[in-house]
């Protein structure tokens, strides 16, 4: 298979950062549990590593072409490997924001590297929109995974045990992996470097530019509102599991793993169907679907629980059905960014992307704090806060109108060598 390596190399590095990134529902609890964190404080978790990642991607997405997209991901891997075997030396809630601050920063620099590579090793759009499908999928599988490998250092005995800091041996180990493997595989990046120019600050400048585009406008209005959505559910499940359905914290945060492998799922036959049929058709039939899913699963879990939950056997209906929803939000995400991608030139593809991060990490932010501040205003009724998300559910499907009718206006714009 033609750039097999580097295909693999970008799965492995999103793998890890997908551990990172998605273990904020994860601490979230455990930080609560730990050292009495508020839910308005423990939500500042996403907000450190969100802004971090827009401020990142901001200042630098225009200036990745020069730094080269392989060194950019060798630098992120290597310092976040760092960063992650500190952390069991530090048990506390300000290392904790420190860490996501610092995934952050490396997470930045990983996606931008990446979804501008994408252009380098595909040749149509649908062959792009297809890959960016699996390589998203294969971020759930990291997310899936996290899920898991957390949850076997959490002690259900002792919540106010930090041994589940040990965790991040094992991230350090995977990040040093990714890095060996980033740093043997060739990657040919000439036709970019060929392409740009010599002026730093009109570069900047340019990604700015981009934003006043119809076509860019209306698409971070899509790209914002979808991570609201997901990042809103997926860090406050754990959390809402343990409370609505009196799950032990365990199996709180592996109950979790039902949306990442549901998101993983959905992604990866998205990669197949949108192959073969229009993007909007798709996107339009996902999100009515998941806006009927979540208003059955919420009005089942209205009901409460009433019985002791010890384990996946026993743990009620509603607790599956919801985490499901991610198969209908699922490849919404990747399907957009690619059409984006594709309709610009790919010399323009490092500061779209540094876009595509800036509003993905505003959005997640936005719904991670929202979502949290719902959980306090409505403690006791904390389904409340997740049927408020179908306002926005509601909100993408009219924006993702007016992104269909800017793409028809421009041609492909044509990727690959």
């Amino acid at each position: 298979m033609k750039n097999w390596r580097v295909k693999l190399s970008l799965f492995l590095n999103y793998f890890v950062f997908a551990i990172l990134l998605n273990s904020v529902g994860t601490v979230i609890l455990q930080v609560q549990n730990n050292f009495g964190i508020s839910e308005a404080s423990a939500s500042t978790l996403e907000a450190f590593k969100d802004l971090s990642i827009a401020i990142t991607s901001f200042l630098l997405a225009s200036f990745i072409v020069r730094i080269g997209y392989k060194r950019a991901m060798l630098i992120a891997l290597g310092f976040i490997a760092v960063v992650s075997l500190a952390m069991p030396m530090m048990p506390h809630f300000w290392s904790v924001k420190l860490l996501f601050a610092a995934t952050g920063v490396c997470f930045a620099l990983i996606k931008v590297s990446v979804f501008a590579t994408i252009g380098l090793i595909t040749n149509n759009e649908k062959e792009h929109v297809s890959f960016m499908n699996f390589l998203e999928s294969f971020f759930m599988v990291g997310v899936l995974s996290g899920y898991f490998i957390f949850s076997a250092f959490v002690d259900d005995t002792n919540p106010q045990s930090t041994g589940w800091f040990r965790v991040y041996y094992i991230l350090a180990g995977v990040a040093a992996a990714a890095f060996l493997l980033m740093l043997t595989t060739r990657l040919d990046e000439s036709k970019v470097q060929q392409e740009q120019s010599n002026d730093i600050a009109g570069d900047f400048v340019g990604m700015l530019k981009l934003v006043a585009k119809p076509l860019v406008l209306v698409f971070i209005g899509s790209v914002f509102l979808y991570v609201l959505i997901e990042q809103g559910l997926m860090s406050w499940l754990p959390s809402f599991n343990q409370r609505v359905f009196a799950l032990p914290t365990s199996l709180s945060i592996q109950m979790t793993s039902i949306m990442a492998a549901s998101i993983a799922v959905g992604r990866f036959a998205g990669g197949f169907v949108l192959k073969k049929i229009d993007w909007f058709k798709v996107l339009s039939f996902c999100i009515i679907a998941a806006a009927v899913l979540m208003l059955a699963s919420l009005s089942m879990a209205g009901s409460g629980t009433r019985h002791e939950v010890t384990g996946w056997l026993n743990a009620p209906m509603a607790a599956y059905l919801l985490p499901l929803i991610g198969i209908c939000l699922a490849p919404i995400y990747p399907a957009i960014n690619s059409v984006i991608l594709s309709h610009l030139p790919a010399k323009q593809h490092a500061s779209m992307s540094g876009l595509i991060v800036v509003f993905s990490a505003l959005g997640g932010t936005t719904g991670s704090i929202i979502t949290g501040n719902l959980f306090g205003v409505f403690e006791g009724r904390e389904q409340v806060a997740f049927y408020l998300l179908l306002i926005p559910v509601a909100l993408i499907l009219v924006v993702l109108y007016f992104f269909k009718k800017e793409t028809d206006k421009i041609p492909f714009e044509g990727v690959g060598h």
